[in-house]
């Protein structure tokens, strides 16, 4: 099956994946726990993402959606009211989406078609992979 690769153009690689130690807030420092930072490529544009061993879901916030993919607010599927826990608290679902996100490597160039949580209160700088 052949496949269109006019678009890839436009995400080409910019930086390897980097390792790092997350330290929670004040109160929390029992809790540490190593992540990977890298860019990805979602609709055409580069985007940071943080791959997270300690996340079950692949998580984006509202805020960050509405920024950056006001397009997928009509995509959204619907979900129950999942109310899911977090080191910092509660979090609420207003739905989910399945996104097929490229990896470009300058060896191996990666495809996966994560399923996005959209969380009303999360507040992050990014998309978040978790080990869904």
């Amino acid at each position: 099956m052949p496949q269109d690769t006019a678009n890839r153009n436009l995400c080409k690689h910019t930086q390897y994946a980097h390792k790092f130690l997350v330290t929670p807030t004040k109160g929390m420092e029992y809790i540490h726990w190593t992540a990977t930072k890298m860019t990805f490529c979602i609709d055409n544009a580069q985007h940071p993402l943080i791959i997270d061993s300690g996340t079950h879901f692949s998580i984006v916030s509202k805020d960050y959606q509405n920024n950056h993919f006001p397009i997928w607010e009509k995509q959204l599927f619907q979900t129950k009211a999942k109310n899911l826990k977090s080191a910092s608290g509660k979090m609420t679902s207003i739905g989910k989406i399945i996104k097929e996100i490229f990896i470009p490597h300058r060896k191996a160039n990666i495809r996966l078609n994560p399923e996005f949580v959209v969380l009303d209160d999360a507040h992050t700088q990014g998309l978040l992979m978790g080990t869904d």
